[in-house]
């Protein structure tokens, strides 16, 4: 009985969206003393990573909007695995991805460990409806001096789900060990590196022809792809540059379908079935620059300047980017190029993201989660 109206409560705290355009509605509260660590969409579907308070096992919770509900991956004694006990404190943020799977919802999460003080791990999970149990599929490190591998990215969409690695290394690694030290051998370079699909519980397949990226975006059977050219002077993570194409692929072949230049270095893309969304940095001027490109001929079709403030986060919804600058949450008309403010968050908007009309983030008040969304129209 106990279990029943557990259920019970935890059901009667999700409501359906409302259709009416304009207006915020909260999807879904969490219990009292929950928050939310992540945020994801995809279609019909959300998912969340809600960090449990022990005894309570962290969760990976996914939704069929109207439907069923399910957390992930499977628990108790006889299931191990590395997300139940995981600490997860502000400074190391959970990604997030869910691709609805043709009716068999799948998710990618990742978790950050500084193991020492000299590596850092990025941990590559997953598991679907169908076989809630998880799995490891890639644990990438790298040096705290930035060579090693670097984990870029999630994205899911339709019944694909990706994930990023990019390979630095010493330009001599040699030369850079040695007493004394020859110069210039210790700098880093790109030298690997490309985006990876997972398919159920395979070995992630890397899709041929992709570059390392330091930014990737998915929409049905294509994938955005920001090719990393350098990397920082500071800690020797990938970095874009400007002028430089990013790349569209197909996901199963590998193909180059399209490429697009931007004016300026890309700080974050968004992609749907027709367009490619690029925020990025010009060389010059003073703001940040939003543009969108028609993905058959990748030529740009408009663009506006944006607050500096603006997080390197967009989203593309039905006729529109939608971008965020602080707890405001705007979006840019694809055809007209009016900016307007469609919500203003009660706290810092996690997991900003889009599907069709929909517009939607989670946000923790008072220490419990929330999940908001608004619907996009005339």
């Amino acid at each position: 009985m106990r279990m029943l109206l557990g259920a019970l409560a935890l059901a009667a705290s999700f409501v359906h969206a409302d259709s009416r355009a304009g207006q915020v509605q909260t999807l879904y509260t969490s219990p009292a003393h929950q928050t939310i660590a992540a945020f994801a969409q995809d279609d019909g579907l959300v998912a969340w990573f809600a960090p449990g308070r022990q005894p309570a096992c962290n969760a990976v919770w996914v939704w069929e909007l109207g439907g069923a509900k399910q957390h992930l991956p499977a628990q108790g004694a006889s299931y191990h695995n590395v997300t139940c006990n995981w600490q997860i404190p502000p400074s190391s943020p959970v990604g997030l991805a869910v691709a609805g799977n043709n009716g068999s919802p799948a998710l990618l999460w990742t978790l950050r460990e500084s193991a020492a003080q000299s590596l850092r791990f990025d941990y590559v999970l997953g598991a679907t409806v169908a076989d809630p149990n998880e799995r490891r599929f890639q644990e990438v490190t790298h040096a705290n001096r930035g060579d090693g591998l670097w984990l870029s990215g999630l994205a899911g969409s339709g019944s694909t789900l990706l994930y990023s690695v990019t390979q630095v290394e010493y330009k001599d690694q040699v030369a850079c060990l040695s007493t004394p030290k020859q110069p210039g051998a210790c700098a880093l370079k790109i030298t690997g590196g490309g985006v990876y699909r997972v398919v159920g519980r395979k070995p992630p397949a890397l899709i041929t022809h992709t570059p390392p990226s330091v930014a990737i975006a998915v929409a049905g059977n294509d994938v955005a792809c920001v090719p990393a050219v350098g990397t920082s002077t500071t800690d020797g993570h990938p970095v874009a540059a400007a002028d430089n194409p990013i790349e569209i692929h197909d996901v199963t072949t590998g193909t180059l379908v399209t490429s697009v230049t931007p004016s300026g270095t890309p700080l974050a893309i968004a992609l749907s079935d027709t367009t490619l969304a690029v925020l990025d940095r010009p060389t010059t001027g003073t703001g940040l620059e939003l543009s969108w490109y028609d993905l058959t001929a990748g030529t740009q079709l408009g663009s506006v300047t944006v607050p500096l403030q603006t997080t390197s986060a967009i989203a593309l919804a039905d006729g529109a980017v939608v971008f965020r600058v602080g707890k405001s949450i705007r979006t840019v008309d694809l055809t007209s190029q009016v900016v307007k403010t469609v919500a203003t968050a009660a706290a810092t908007p996690i997991g900003l993201s889009a599907s069709g009309p929909r517009v939607a983030w989670a946000e923790n008040v008072n220490g419990r989660g929330y999940i908001r969304a608004v619907t996009l129209g005339q």
